[in-house]
Order: C-alpha cells, then sequence, then structure tokens
C-alpha cells in the first residue's frame, strides 16, 4: 500500500502552454515526481498535442477515477493523443488499451525512458504500432536518478533514491507495477540534492515505494541510514531533509540514530503500520507485530520528544473481526499517531487478499470512518498543544507553511515563498495551525 498520497491541497497542475501535453497524476509522491521526469523527457523529445494520464493501481477506486477522468480528458481534448502510463498501466494495460479513449499504454518502465518518448512523439506513431508498450516490470534492474529540479512549490523538492518491492504483502499489488526493490546509488542522490540546495530549497524529501530496503541491491549492501547521514554530511547548506514513509520494522541503526539526534533530519516519520491486530497483520503477511510498531513509537518519542507520526491503516481487511478492528483503531492512541491515511480495504484482483472471505463493503467503509474521526481527534489534540509556542515554518505559499513536524500554518499577510521563518502559533482553525 502507498504511503506517501498526494494532499489535495498540494501540487495542483499548472496550465499547460498551447500546443504543449497535459499531465495528470493520480497516486503518490514517487508518480507526481515521475510525472515531473516525463514532462522533461517530453519536451526534449518534441511532443506535441498530447494528454499523458499517470495512474496509480493501490485501489480499485483509483482505477476507476483514472477511467473516469481519461473519458473527460478526451473530451475535453478530442484531437489530442491520450497516452496512460503508471502503474495501474502497468498492471492491467488491456483495460485501458480497451477504452476507445486511448491512444497507447505504456509501461512504468517505458514512461522514464527517453527513446520511448521520442518514438511516441514522432508524427505517425499512434496508429501504426501495437497500442500496449508494456514490458516485464521484474526485468526492471535499475532506477534512474531523474535531475528535476523538484516540483509542486519552490520550497520543498522531493529525490527519488529508490523503487519497487521485493515484500508481497497480501493485498498489494504495487509491486507487480513497480517491479523488484532497485536503489539509486548514494552519490547520484547526493548530487542532486546538492544542486537543489543550490538553488535555493530549503528542504528536501527523500521518496521511493520501499524505502528501508534502500541499498541492498547496492555494493557493499548499504543502509537507508547510510544514505541519509551522508547526505547529512555532504549538504551542510541542506536546512531539512525528511524521509517520505518508512517500514518502521525495518528502520537501521544509523537511521535511528539521525531521527534521535540530527535537528535537520525531521521529527517526523509516516509509518506503513496497515493494521494494529497481530492476526491481521498475520494475514496481510507483514513483518511486525503489534508491539513493535508501539515500542518503535514510544522508543524514538523518548530520544526526541518532537517527533510526530503519521500511519497507513487500512479498514475492513478481510476476516477483520470487531475486536480485530478495535486493536487497529486503539493503535492511534498507543503509537501515538497525529496524521492517518486511511483506506477502506480494496481487493486487488491478483492478490492473496482478494481471494479470502471479504467483508462488506459499508462495514469497512464504517471502520474507515470511525478511524478518521479518531485521527481528526488526535491531530486536534496534537494542534491545540502547539498554540502558544513559537516554531520555524517553511513557507510553501505566501500564507501557508509547515512546521517541522509537517503541522501546516496560515497566516493574514504574506511571507517569503520558500523562505524558513518563525512564527508564533496562536491558534487552531479548520485542522491548521494559524501563525502570526
Amino acid at each position: 500500500m502507498t504511503s506517501d498520497m498526494l494532499p489535495e491541497d498540494e501540487d495542483a497542475p499548472e496550465a499547460a502552454a498551447p500546443g504543449a501535453p497535459v499531465f495528470e497524476t493520480f497516486g503518490c509522491r514517487l508518480n507526481a515526481y515521475e510525472t515531473e521526469a516525463m514532462k522533461g523527457l517530453a519536451a526534449e523529445a518534441g511532443m506535441k498535442d498530447a494528454v499523458i494520464v499517470n495512474t496509480c493501481a493501490v485501489t480499485a477506486e483509483a482505477v476507476r477515477q483514472a477511467r473516469q477522468r481519461i473519458r473527460r480528458l478526451r473530451k475535453d481534448n478530442p484531437n489530442a493523443r491520450l497516452v496512460v502510463t503508471g502503474c495501474a498501466a502497468q498492471t492491467e494495460p488491456e483495460t485501458f488499451a480497451a477504452m476507445p479513449e486511448v491512444d497507447l499504454v505504456l509501461g512504468n518502465q517505458e514512461k522514464m525512458s527517453a527513446s520511448a518518448w521520442r518514438a511516441v512523439a514522432a508524427p505517425n506513431f499512434i496508429g501504426e504500432t501495437e497500442k500496449i508498450r508494456v514490458d516485464d516490470i521484474m526485468s526492471a534492474t535499475e532506477t534512474a536518478g531523474h535531475l528535476i529540479d523538484g516540483f509542486g512549490t519552490r520550497a520543498r523538492a522531493y529525490v527519488q533514491v529508490q523503487n519497487g518491492c521485493d515484500h508481497r504483502c497480501t493485498f498489494c499489488i504495487i509491486p507487480f507495477g513497480r517491479g523488484n526493490s532497485r536503489s539509486v546509488p548514494a552519490g547520484v542522490a547526493v548530487e542532486q540534492i546538492k544542486r537543489l540546495a543550490g538553488r535555493g530549497y530549503n528542504e528536501v524529501v527523500l521518496t521511493g515505494v520501499d524505502m528501508t530496503s534502500w541499498g541492498a541491491d547496492l555494493p557493499g549492501g548499504p543502509k537507508l541510514g547510510d544514505l541519509v547521514q551522508r547526505i547529512l554530511r555532504m549538504v551542510p547548506d541542506l536546512p531539512r531533509l525528511r524521509i517520505s514513509s518508512i517500514d518502521s520494522v525495518e528502520a537501521d541503526e544509523a537511521l535511528l540514530d539521525a531521527a534521535r539526534s540530527d535537528p535537520r533530519f525531521m521529527p517526523h516519520l509516516h509509518l506503513s503500520l496497515q493494521a494494529g491486530d497481530d492476526m491481521i497483520l498475520k494475514r496481510m503477511k507483514r513483518r511486525h507485530s503489534r508491539d513493535d510498531a508501539i515500542r518503535f513509537c514510544q522508543e524514538l518519542r523518548a530520544a526526541r520528544p518532537e517527533m510526530v507520526y503519521g500511519a497507513d491503516i487500512i479498514a475492513g481487511f478481510p476476516t477483520e473481526t470487531e475486536a480485530m478492528f478495535e486493536n487497529s483503531l486503539k493503535l492511534v492512541k498507543d503509537c501515538g499517531l497525529t496524521w492517518l491515511h486511511v483506506f477502506p480495504f480494496s481487493p486487488r484482483k491478483g492478490t492473496p487478499a482478494a481471494r479470502m472471505p471479504q467483508l462488506p463493503k459499508a462495514v469497512a467503509k464504517e471502520r474507515a470512518a470511525r478511524l478518521r474521526a479518531a485521527g481528526d481527534a488526535a491531530r486536534d489534540t496534537y494542534l491545540a498543544a502547539q498554540v502558544g509556542t513559537r516554531q520555524k515554518v517553511l513557507m510553501e505559499r505566501p500564507r501557508m507553511g509547515r512546521t517541522e513536524s509537517f503541522a501546516e500554518v496560515i497566516f493574514d499577510a504574506d511571507r517569503p515563498e520558500g523562505a524558513i521563518i518563525e512564527a508564533d502559533l496562536v491558534g487552531v482553525a479548520e485542522g491548521r495551525l494559524v501563525g502570526a
């Protein structure tokens, strides 16, 4: 299950210049990062009058939304060539190839290839070749370090350091969309971050599919913590470093040491927890227990009290009883979670969980609503405790920024976009802090 879904209020697509390709992105930060890389590849290839939809496969609802959007985009762009790519295109290319609105389905590996975009941009390409260009993603052995200058805001940049996943959680289709785990070499990542810091970005977020597997395929088998510490050491003028999401049970000691003691490592971790009941975790084929998750959160917070946690939790997993769900609900308090991403279980064809005894959709939806309510309450309690403090805020827009713990702060007057300012937090409004 992807952990880093795009917030609704960030990274809205910019209006394209006349004739320039239109890009639509669904899903995670990695997809958004890759869309930016595709924009560069398409521009270099001279792509014109095209619509590119970068899909997500994490839930059946994500696929449905992509199909719906494709139909609308075709109506709005009747003469453009329409290309569908991304994880859903990789895992079920025939679904999109069968749509009359779609001209071409491009796989996840192909979408990152300059030669593929040169071919797609050729005047006679569409209609004179096969509609599906999707190779076996499991054959991919490299993740290119695409050099982009960040996206979304002029304050924060995202750097892909890892792709794919070697785990096989029973609910997850993503390994079949992304392939096996592969890492960007540390030197490539460091050089890109140096360049971004030199261009004025005050925060960099390391992103990937299974971040804690970074390095396993590289010479010597370095760990994610080795990469983090190298970045902090080699890029001393970078004020803030975040990692997008981690599997807590696989966090190495060097990573924990950075999280405990380095003030430039932001005190905010998003954890791939998925459930709070041991039997459900076992049926999900997760690698941690409930006690593992609680112990991780407690021990790290004891070393760094300002640490704030987000988490992914699935509601209504097959065979989940009310008592099992209550264990997930209690995890919000037991782990001290603040930012929740809640997913009602959605069976994905081809995964073991899709063959398990399913709960009624209404039950999963109702449990997800209760989890979100618990998450909202935890968030509000946290925000209320911040009122009266003075904190550093990275300004993403003239009147909105984020604290080191990723809490959103709004202002009633413009501040310098991209700057880190100190602000007094004077109130809470609609789930956001008010700064002065």
